[in-house]
């Protein structure tokens, strides 16, 4: 059986081979990062998950960040620029 690659290009800067993913199955703890733009994610692992799972997850929450930001956007556009306010409570 072939070995799953361990190194991927990066999703902001697009460099071929500057991500790495490492596990660390004593924290369970999977990180992946760039080393050109420093860019990282990281997520609880299991002990199946492989480095190409880290990757893979990194790669759909940009996906789900960007489709947020773009329904956002729709919604200011329909709405004539008026964004409600969030009310956030400060009472401890």
């Amino acid at each position: 059986m072939d070995k799953l690659d361990t190194i991927f290009s990066c999703p902001f800067c697009n460099h071929g081979t500057d991500v790495e993913c490492r596990i660390y199955t004593k924290n369970l703890i999977g990180e992946t990062s760039c080393r050109i733009c420093q860019e990282s994610f990281s997520s609880v692992i299991t002990s199946l998950t492989e480095p190409i799972n880290i990757y893979s997850e990194w790669i759909d929450e940009c996906e789900r960040v960007n489709n947020h930001e773009e329904e956002e956007e729709e919604d200011v556009d329909q709405d004539d620029g008026y964004v409600p306010k969030k009310r956030v409570s400060t009472a401890e």
